[in-house]
């Protein structure tokens, strides 16, 4: 098999990166991907960097075991803990996600930028790093989503602790002035939801997806590895849990799709 028509890989701490992957195949639908759900040990966010890292390589060499040509870490907490490892131990080109606060700097009216992520983006040394280079004026209001991983993992997008957990988050946010929202986890578009609900228009709503996307493309031209064939890519998705949840995110994709449970 040439490399063009190789499988681009996705690996996510569960099922919030299928928000991810949504808008790759939407920008390249004539691509093959393959993604790795490691719901067993979701949420990454509280785990220690070490934990991440470890993961983080055992999710690649699946991946590459399936002769991924290349791989897009779908997990904030992953890219900002270990994707300057990865990077350096594989030669396959990586694209990472890191919550999208310098759009949200200038996108900002008030000055004050709100992120709502896990506890392991917000206290890793790539996201310390991205939001120094943030100009002084801007005041980053920072919240740990703690709970609503593990709740849409559970199938509760739409439960009543969902709804509460959230507005207890950005209540606080709308009293401090924030008028830009970065969504800092892959699973929380997937709330987008239940968050406008609450914030009404005073948010403008950030996440990194699209761009993602446009990256990953961008990549693909780069090495020359876009697939050409004129039909569209299949699509293999593994979970080590039960896939019902997962198999309900992708319920209305009006795509190839297959979900398999696998222990890994």
């Amino acid at each position: 098999m040439k490399s063009n028509n190789l499988p681009i890989g996705i690996f996510d701490s569960g099922i919030g990166g299928t928000s991810i992957w949504k808008e790759i195949k939407a920008l390249l639908p004539k691509e093959s991907t393959i993604y790795l759900s490691d719901s067993k040990n979701a949420p990454y966010g509280e785990k220690s960097t070490q934990e991440i890292i470890d993961l983080s390589i055992k999710n690649t060499e699946f991946l590459l075991q399936q002769n991924c040509k290349l791989i897009v870490v779908a997990c904030n907490t992953a890219t900002t803990n270990a994707i300057k490892i990865l990077r350096k131990k594989y030669t396959v080109p990586f694209i990472g996600i890191e919550p999208a606060i310098k759009p949200a700097a200038l996108k900002t009216k008030t000055n004050i930028i709100g992120i709502l992520a896990t506890k392991g983006t917000l206290i890793s040394e790539l996201f310390e790093k991205t939001s120094s280079t943030i100009r002084q004026q801007i005041v980053i209001k920072e919240k740990i989503g703690t709970g609503l991983v593990e709740l849409i993992e559970s199938g509760e997008i739409n439960s009543a602790e969902i709804k509460q957990l959230l507005t207890s988050y950005l209540q606080p946010m709308l009293e401090e002035n924030v008028d830009c929202l970065v969504l800092g986890c892959t699973h929380y578009p997937y709330l987008i939801p239940h968050i406008r609900e609450i914030v009404g228009d005073k948010m403008q709503i950030i996440d990194s997806g699209e761009a993602v996307a446009r990256q990953t493309k961008a990549i693909l031209e780069k090495y020359k590895l876009l697939n050409i064939d004129l039909i569209n890519g299949t699509n293999q998705f593994y979970i080590n849990k039960i896939k019902d949840v997962l198999e309900t995110l992708l319920s209305k994709e009006n795509m190839y799709i297959t979900i398999d449970e696998k222990e890994f």
